[in-house]
């Protein structure tokens, strides 16, 4: 199965955004997506932006991926991101 999250621009510049995934920061391409400012909400997927979202839309899933990871005991996962090695 597939999944894009929703992340937030911190910076764009030559069609690559620089955005905030949880704890840390990565770079999507957006190219596919004009338009894409800073402080807009973006879906990702495989490192590249499928759609412009609205804020209270990339919230809520957030809110229900977070529910969702918690319930299944993957705090860590949230904290610290998927190359973690569950040691902290």
């Amino acid at each position: 199965m597939c999944l894009a999250v929703p992340v937030e621009v911190v910076a764009v510049a030559d069609g690559v955004a620089r955005v905030n995934v949880g704890c840390s920061e990565t770079f999507c391409a957006v190219d596919a997506v004009p338009g894409v400012r800073t402080g807009d909400y973006i879906l990702m997927h495989a490192g590249h932006a499928i759609a412009v979202v609205d804020v209270r839309e990339a919230e809520e899933t957030l809110r229900l991926l977070k529910e969702a990871y918690c319930a299944e005991g993957s705090q860590e996962v949230l904290r610290s991101g998927p190359e973690s090695d569950g040691s902290g």
